[in-house]
């Protein structure tokens, strides 16, 4: 039988064929600027374990991919899919660069847009939305993780000023943030604060030693009675369903940002395939790798067919927040399948920092835990189909 054409890892079923020129214009913008500024650079970033972040932000802000879902203050306000585009271009880039966009536009950006004042927004989200200002989004603690609802983070009265005392943990941009989205209980409530990050007694620290994630910055915040105006405070924000719903919000990219990773391997390994030959030939040549990368493949378009109809539900205003698990359940965890998968078909190979593959797989390790971890997801999912639930 003759070879035939070679197809890349996205155009199987032509799915290109579902987007609107604009979004495909969006989608190779994305994908020049991180061929141009992330690819050549990321392996050395992931090995210091440093990335330059701040610089990054100021070049994403030009060209509007910070709070770019968003409307009004700078933001682009374009579409749930062209956002998920986005994100998915940055993300086969590697996980940390599409988590300090995440971050900033989905979490920080959002519950300031979603929940602040009118004085909070001017002040913070255009200088957000050009990366002249990076934000945080402090929700985990070391304690408590999966249960935001046990935060020990308190806001008391003092006069007419807030005091904040608490730790939070693994907060993506706390290190270089210059503000903070900070949910503290009030009472019996959780309540947010838009906090600069040089009031007195606010202070971060950077986490080094991590095997995941290495190419973004993460830190430690701690609160030692931060003293905050009144208006501090987001005024909007009533209870723990407000920070929730900036979760729900980001996750959105996440679903999108994974299928990233998974294309970058599966790209990856067939150019290795195709290229390494064993036995006198070519290892794509074999059945075992052509059925792992047919396998592969067919998981990649169901991941990609998924992110799209939810990213057009929210775009219709329909997206309901179990929808969002179900994406980012399935994607990042078939994504980093495809990862240890990819690894297999490039040997020794695959461990070395010459080819993204592993840490594509190490990134998805963190993005498996973050916002969500699986089991949380399968447990909303769970509760959805039963109407029963099973969180304790």
């Amino acid at each position: 039988m003759a070879n035939a054409p070679r197809t890349a890892p996205l155009d199987l079923i032509d799915v290109d064929s579902l987007h609107s020129d604009e979004e495909r214009q969006i989608r190779s913008v994305v994908r020049r600027v991180v061929d141009d500024r992330v690819r050549p650079h990321v392996a050395q970033w992931y090995e210091e374990g440093r990335v330059p972040a701040r610089e990054l932000a100021l070049e994403f802000g030009k060209l509007g991919l910070l709070g770019m879902h968003l409307t009004g203050y700078g933001c682009a306000g374009a579409s749930a899919v062209a956002y998920g585009l986005a994100c998915m271009e940055l993300e086969a880039g590697d996980s940390g660069v599409r988590s300090l966009v995440s971050v900033q536009g989905s979490l920080a950006m959002y519950a300031i847009w979603r929940f602040g004042s009118d004085e909070q927004k001017q002040r913070w989200l255009p200088r957000m939305a050009t990366g002249e200002a990076v934000g945080c989004f402090g929700l985990t603690e070391p304690d408590h993780g999966s249960d935001p609802a046990s935060m020990t983070t308190r806001a008391r009265r003092s006069g007419d000023d807030w005091l904040l005392s608490g730790t939070k943990m693994w907060i993506t941009n706390a290190p270089i943030a210059d503000v903070a989205v900070i949910w503290a209980r009030v009472d019996d409530r959780v309540a947010g604060f838009v906090v600069p990050m040089d009031t007195p007694g606010v202070t971060a620290r950077e986490i080094r030693h991590k095997l995941s994630l290495r190419a973004s910055s993460t830190g430690e915040i701690t609160l030692d009675d931060a003293r905050l105006p009144a208006s501090a405070r987001l005024p909007e924000a009533a209870g723990l369903k407000a920070p929730l719903s900036c979760l729900t919000e980001a996750r959105q990219g996440i679903t999108w940002g994974a299928l990233g990773v998974a294309r970058d391997c599966l790209h990856t390994a067939i150019e290795y395939a195709t290229s390494r030959e064993q036995f006198g030939r070519p290892i794509a040549a074999f059945q075992l790798t052509q059925a792992k990368l047919a396998d592969m493949a067919v998981e990649l378009h169901k991941g990609y067919l998924l992110a799209l109809h939810l990213s057009r539900l929210a775009d219709a205003g329909t997206l309901r927040p179990e929808q969002v698990s179900v994406g980012k359940l399935n994607n990042v965890r078939e994504a980093l399948a495809i990862a240890r998968q990819c690894r297999t078909i490039l040997g020794a190979n695959g461990i070395s920092g010459e080819y993204p593959v592993l840490r594509h797989a190490n990134n998805l390790e963190s993005v498996l835990t973050y916002e969500g971890t699986s089991e949380i997801h399968q447990l909303v999912i769970g509760q959805h189909l039963t109407g029963l639930a099973a969180f304790a």
